[in-house]
């Protein structure tokens, strides 16, 4: 008997790694979209080295707003509408709405950044490649068990497209004493503060923050007893999300930093192809398709998360909404067309989202109606009060910024 409850123990240990790693990568890959790798090509061809200055500042903020986010959602087991509703009576609405349509934003963009990702592999249509990523979306949640379907999805295309950035990035041989030296010696640091705001913005902001702790939830992760497990959930995901991002702004730095100038119409595209030929720019392609899948599969199965629990029907057939929110997306791409400038406008906008959902959290964190006996750590409360006083000043100042990016 004990040999089996040995085994029993076992079994339930790797399936909650198995569901921790899935959550950390839903989160990672979430942030990793089409407009994360726009973003990343743009500031490092702006600020050059300096930018290892941004990336690095934003890495910290972005531990510290996750950390308040998954714990507070996993150890009450709440859902962060449910939360916001229970710390001020229908801010949770709002909440939702807000968190909903900034992932709608992102998706369109999503959907856009795959169909361009196929165009790039096998110069196949736009509006084609778009409607092929919009069908994998759908079969993916049409699975019987979707859950562990997009965990896995989400596992092998986020892990093969850091290695193919880490393989772009070795090629184009960038400055990297250069970058080290800068990540902490900047120049201009005034002029950092915008783009730190952008990367929080496009890597924690809006419904990124609560991908993963959503999907902790429904693989019945939660409670004070997992407090570690969903800290170190919310740290792998930033951690994953961070590799990313370090590499593709080093492949790019080796591009930019030789004097070549990159194409304003795509970017990241033209930096893989100056620094590996034509082999980069199908590299490049499999990169952002990957990036877009796994975005859409993030942005639409979090979003409706945050709708479900606002009408039984919404929990009922959940899967449906998602595959409508996946074929709206679709469908607002087709007629609108090029998603880049909403791309980077979507990061900045859920900039200014970010503030409202975290402060939610730490005020959240000290009602025991939520939490129970849970005592937040108060470095964290204190680290979590910084961003939302950083996020919210910065955010306000961006709107000034926001129209100089739709030029």
């Amino acid at each position: 008997m004990n040999g089996v409850k040995a085994s029993s123990k076992t079994n339930m240990v790797k399936r909650n790694l198995g569901s921790i790693i899935g959550a950390a990568f839903i989160m990672a890959t979430s942030a990793i979209g089409p407009g994360f790798l726009t973003q990343t090509a743009v500031f490092t061809e702006q600020f050059k080295a300096s930018f290892g200055f941004v990336i690095l500042v934003s890495i910290i903020l972005d531990i510290g707003a996750q950390m308040n986010v998954w714990r507070v959602i996993g150890i009450s087991g709440m859902r962060g509408q449910d939360i916001a509703n229970k710390v001020v009576p229908g801010l949770g609405y709002f909440v939702a709405v807000i968190v909903a349509l900034g992932g709608l934003a992102f998706n369109i963009g999503n959907i856009g950044g795959a169909a361009l990702g196929l165009n790039a592999l096998t110069g196949i249509n736009i509006n084609m490649g778009a409607v092929i990523s919009c069908i994998i979306g759908i079969i993916i949640f049409l699975s019987k068990d979707a859950g562990s379907l997009v965990d896995r999805f989400t596992k092998v295309l986020g892990i093969l497209m850091i290695c193919i950035v880490v393989y772009v990035a070795f090629v184009t041989d960038p400055p990297a004493g250069d970058a080290l030296v800068k990540s902490v010696n900047p120049e201009n640091p005034k002029a950092l503060i915008f783009p730190i705001i952008t990367l929080l913005g496009g890597t924690v902001g809006g419904y990124i923050t609560f991908a993963g702790g959503h999907r902790l939830i429904d693989a019945g992760i939660t409670g004070e007893e997992n407090v570690k497990e969903i800290t170190k959930g919310s740290v792998i995901g930033i951690v994953i999300a961070s590799i990313m991002r370090v590499f593709l702004f080093l492949a790019v730095l080796g591009v930019v930093s030789k004097g070549l100038a990159l194409d304003p119409s795509n970017p990241a595209a033209s930096a893989f192809k100056h620094g590996a030929g034509m082999i980069g720019y199908k590299f490049f392609g499999i990169v952002l398709w990957c990036a877009g899948i796994t975005s859409v599969v993030g942005a639409a199965y979090t979003s409706v998360s945050f709708l479900k629990t606002l009408h039984p029907s919404i929990n009922k057939n959940e899967k449906y909404f998602i595959i409508a929110f996946i074929i709206i997306s679709t469908c607002i791409l087709t007629l609108i067309g090029k998603p880049a400038k909403l791309l980077v406008l979507a990061g900045a906008l859920n900039g200014l989202i970010l503030p409202i959902t975290v402060g939610v959290m730490l005020f959240a964190s000290k009602q025991k109606s939520i939490v129970g006996d849970y005592k937040h750590p108060t470095w964290l409360l204190v680290f979590g009060i910084f961003i939302v006083i950083l996020a919210s000043y910065v955010g306000v100042k961006s709107l000034q910024n926001i129209q100089l990016l739709m030029h």
